[in-house]
């Protein structure tokens, strides 16, 4: 389910360090006079007269790429500097080392002795923190990480690696509420910006729940997963952890029939429990619809003794009800008793017949039925006739048992078709 965050590549990494720096580092003991708006930036660079020399030195070799003159050239430079400026240039050509050689840890060393020195120009705060808290996530050093990459944040970094970085190293520091926190804030954010947030944003914090044991959490976070990975193996995830949290066959159920509206159902064992549970509550031609669409998926073998047996039994007990219901379900006797104006409409939702269920249900409310059970099973008819207005409408008095469950079919409704690609 989780694939272990990867920093960025040394190689995308050195492109954007070295850019940044060579451009907006230049020191001012390289120009005479530095102009106005430049000095506005922040604090000027200067060279003591005495680092002068070795400074030419790892400028020329940085700009020639020459890694083992600049490695001299900061030997001298580390000897000879000594105001808090030099220092600072030091470590910015000690990065620039660690980008010619691709060493990270020696561009580690070069940032860290930057930003702790608080001479950092601010426009380069958001970069230099970041990669520096990107090495640290790396080296697993997650507190460092945390102190980088929030000041990378605090200083308007918008690197699309920031909040999944972030995020992973409060959880892997045992901060799990700061990381689905920092979560959530990312997902919303991208969210407003028009775009679909990294599926990591859910699926390292939901497995730190699971870890938790937050079951009630982990299925809030697969409710709002959804909103944006509207694919069966995702649906097939939250819902399998919902038929876990609910013993209650019946419930059990309803939840099998929304993995199999979802396209979830992808194992023989969904099929199984399934069938047997609707063979319990006496809905024969749910059985044989199911086990059809089962055995046309390939899910279960065209020969499988056990679900052919089935079919075989469930066939012959449907008989010709299909085509005695509607006047049966028209019977006074049938509406204004409400346990079998209930089981009407799931015969009917059975047969695929979803509209026509829907005043049945409408009718077991009406002579005082179970509000619950009739309210939901209304809401999933009228959902799967294309009635979403109603459908959320129904699902929104949901508040018992079934609440997860009416909460995951309202993300069915409002979520947009499933994209190529995640889960």
């Amino acid at each position: 389910m989780l694939n272990r965050f990867r920093s960025m590549p040394a190689t995308a990494m050195a492109a954007v360090l070295g850019c940044a720096l060579m451009t907006t580092a230049v020191p001012a003991a390289a120009k005479e006079k530095p102009k106005k708006e430049e000095a506005a930036k922040g604090k000027g660079l200067t060279a003591s007269k005495g680092f002068g020399p070795a400074l030419k030195k790892m400028t020329d070799a940085t700009a020639a790429k020459d890694a083992a003159t600049l490695q001299a050239a900061l030997a001298e430079g580390q000897g000879s500097a000594t105001t808090p400026d030099d220092k600072y240039l030091v470590a910015f050509y000690q990065l620039q080392l660690g980008i010619l050689n691709k060493d990270q840890a020696v561009q580690a060393q070069g940032l860290d002795a930057m930003l702790d020195s608080g001479m950092t120009p601010p426009e380069n705060l958001a970069t230099y923190s970041f990669f520096s808290g990107n090495f640290a996530y790396a080296a697993k050093d997650y507190p460092k990480a945390i102190k980088r990459l929030e000041a990378a944040k605090g200083a308007g970094s918008t690197d699309p690696n920031l909040p999944v970085l972030l995020m992973d190293s409060y959880l892997s520091s045992g901060q799990v509420d700061q990381g689905i926190a920092t979560a959530k804030a990312a997902v919303e954010a991208s969210r407003a910006a028009g775009q679909r947030p990294s599926d990591e944003l859910y699926v390292r914090p939901i497995k730190a729940l699971q870890a938790a044991n937050r079951t009630d959490e982990v299925l809030d976070l697969m409710a709002l997963r959804l909103r944006d990975y509207n694919q069966p193996a995702v649906w097939r995830q939250a819902l399998f952890i919902q038929l876990q949290a609910n013993p209650d066959k019946e419930v059990g159920l309803d939840v099998l029939r929304l993995m199999r509206a979802t396209g979830a159902m992808q194992q023989r064992p969904e099929y199984a429990e399934y069938a047997a549970l609707a063979t319990e509550a006496a809905l024969p031609g749910e059985v044989v619809s199911l086990i059809r669409a089962g055995k046309q998926s390939k899910v279960i073998p065209a020969t499988d003794a056990k679900f052919d047996e089935l079919l075989k039994s469930q066939t012959e007990r449907m008989g010709d009800e299909e085509s005695t219901i509607t006047a049966y379900a028209q019977k006074p006797s049938t509406l204004s008793n409400p346990k079998v104006a209930g089981a009407t409409g799931d015969t009917m939702v059975g047969y695929g017949r979803y509209a026509d269920a829907i005043p049945l249900y409408k009718a077991a409310l009406a002579a005082g039925g179970d509000k619950e059970l009739w309210t939901y099973r209304l809401g999933v008819a009228q959902a799967l006739s294309g009635d979403s207005a109603g459908a959320k409408a129904s699902f929104a008095q949901i508040s018992g048992s079934r609440k997860r469950l009416a909460q995951l079919w309202t993300a069915k409704i409002e979520a947009p078709a499933a994209p190529a690609t995640g889960g």
